[in-house]
């Protein structure tokens, strides 16, 4: 069963601009610490969207794997183990939508935290009258801005399986959302990117999946997208790197923007 995901919003800094010295560091890293070859292999294996791209992508995609595993901390917690190709697996799946973006987009923020199942925190909130409430959801997956993600390993392993879902994905994307400051479903667009055109398709198909479901209708993609904005953007980036000719379909001027944001799925 597919469980809740929460975030949480705090300050956020800068990145600071890439170097001859940050490109010199990063093959110095790739070289010293390469993903060996049939720890990639298992870790393709799990993740469709990599297999699907074209050779010289999936050459970039490892390389940004191999950096991603330096330079983030991953933490399993409550026992669970990672074996070398597990970790490359959790890699491979947060790099996607950074293949073109870049690994800066990611700067701000260090560890990713894992459990053996879902999660379920602790939670006291005060609402405008001043009444606290306690809350405890069933969460598979979490993001916080400048903080850790937080993720259900085997949330991560049903990658694809319901059709479209990836968790991982999914709160990366809250991350790449949060650089402007809040998860609202726009993100610094890329340069040469419409604001009005993003906002154009994102209203539309949001109008549209709301009458869809008002009217009891299925929908192209998970329902959880109506939570909010942020949630939407988040849900919508999934299904574009696990389902690309679905979205391309079935809404097209979203799959277009996030085409023009992540590049080709």
């Amino acid at each position: 069963m597919r469980g809740k995901r929460r975030l949480r919003e705090a300050s956020l800094i800068g990145v600071a601009p890439f170097s001859f010295f940050g490109r010199w560091r990063e093959r110095r890293i790739q070289a010293r610490y390469p993903i060996a070859d049939e720890v990639w292999q298992e870790a393709l294996a799990g993740c469709a969207p990599a297999r699907r791209l074209e050779e010289a992508r999936r050459a970039r995609l490892r390389k940004l794997a191999t950096l991603f595993l330096q330079r983030k901390s991953i933490q399993p917690v409550r026992g669970l183990e990672l074996a070398a190709a597990d970790r490359a697996l959790l890699a491979a799946h947060a790099c996607l939508p950074v293949l073109n973006l870049g690994l800066a987009w990611y700067a701000d923020w260090s560890s990713i935290v894992v459990y053996p199942d879902v999660f379920v925190p602790h939670r006291e909130e005060m609402d405008e009258a001043g009444v606290v409430h306690h809350a405890r959801d069933v969460l598979s997956g979490e993001a916080w801005l400048q903080g850790p993600v937080v993720l259900s390993w085997p949330d991560v392993l049903e990658a694809g399986t319901p059709p479209g879902h990836n968790v991982v994905i999914h709160e990366m994307a809250h991350k790449l959302d949060m650089r402007n400051g809040d998860a609202n479903g726009y993100p610094p667009l890329a340069r040469g990117m419409s604001t009005p055109a993003w906002t154009e398709a994102f209203t539309a198909a949001w109008d549209r999946l709301h009458e869809r479901h008002e009217s009891g209708l299925a929908l192209p993609i998970d329902e959880y997208a109506l939570e909010d904005p942020g949630e939407f953007f988040a849900v919508a980036s999934e299904v574009f790197f696990e389902q690309p000719a679905l979205l391309q379909t079935q809404l097209p001027a979203l799959f277009e923007q996030l085409g023009l944001f992540y590049g080709a799925p």
